[in-house]
């Protein structure tokens, strides 16, 4: 019989929630976003005899995140953006923390110099009954994990 490790079962990725200046803002429904990339160049040195070019790496790039949640009587959201639109870009260091079902920290990713891009207000329907959505979209310069 083989020799199988023990697996771990992944997390849900319903149980996070959202921290900036050292405060968890709960309440997110969504979070998406958490992305990265790096460009690939190309090159070749006129001493090669090889037709083929070469793959080096180039800048990397980092994905907007985007955070939902119900609206609210708390207006913190768009004062931040509020505050880019009478020219202040207030940076704030971000972090999305993903929690086992026990609610446990079990993974972070830490977000450098956000600042609000873009922001949306909830939509509306008369004849719905959905819940009034915000949305906050965030630029930013890196992802650590920790």
């Amino acid at each position: 019989m083989p020799n199988i490790k023990d697996t771990h079962d992944p997390y849900n990725g319903y149980n996070f929630w959202v921290e900036w200046d050292g405060i968890v803002h709960a309440g997110f429904r969504e979070c998406s976003g958490l992305t990265g990339s790096r460009a690939a160049s190309l090159y070749r040195e006129g001493t090669d005899k090889n037709l083929a070019q070469r793959q080096i790496p180039g800048l990397n790039s980092f994905g907007n995140i985007s955070l939902k949640r119900g609206f609210t009587d708390n207006a913190e959201l768009w004062e931040w953006h509020e505050k880019l639109l009478t020219g202040e870009t207030e940076r704030r260091n971000v972090s999305i923390i993903l929690a086992d079902d026990k609610g446990k920290e079990k993974i972070r990713w830490n977000l450098e110099n956000c600042w609000p891009t873009n922001w949306n207000g909830p939509e509306f329907n008369a004849t719905g009954g959905e819940v009034a959505i915000e949305s906050l979209e965030l630029v930013h310069e890196g992802i650590t994990v920790g």
